[in-house]
């Protein structure tokens, strides 16, 4: 996946402990957890199968306002999200960066915004892995 897309952090903590830290480590950088979707469970209702996968979705009120006051479109790409799966013995975090997002729509005069945001983001992944 490229770089310029993605941010990525690798862990050698287990699944359970990076996805609770994340959790923990969102609060505490004043953003909220939305919603966890767990992909893993959700497929194997259908009876496929798939190694541990969890969505995070997050979201800092203040910094959501003020991308959307900037262009509501910005709306298309809310909330954050952390993907958080194994890949062999290590526990892989990954944040679509949002400063994809100033990139996408370039006329909506978010790119100091997304970047701050982005900043916050990684802030979590390092504290989470």
């Amino acid at each position: 996946m490229s770089e310029e897309f993605a941010y990525r952090l690798e862990s050698t903590k287990s699944f359970e402990e990076v996805t609770a830290n994340i959790e923990t480590q969102t609060a505490e950088n004043k953003f909220r957890v939305l919603a966890v979707h767990d992909v893993q469970e959700t497929l194997a209702e259908k009876g496929l199968e798939r190694g541990p996968l969890k969505i995070i979705e997050v979201c800092n009120a203040g910094f959501a306002h003020k991308a959307l006051n900037k262009d509501v479109n910005v709306s298309l790409f809310m909330p954050c999200r952390f993907s958080v799966y194994e890949e062999g013995d290590k526990t892989v975090v990954v944040l679509a960066r949002p400063s994809m997002i100033a990139q996408m729509l370039p006329d909506a005069g978010i790119n100091d915004l997304a970047n701050d945001v982005e900043e916050s983001l990684k802030k979590i992944m390092t504290a989470s892995v």
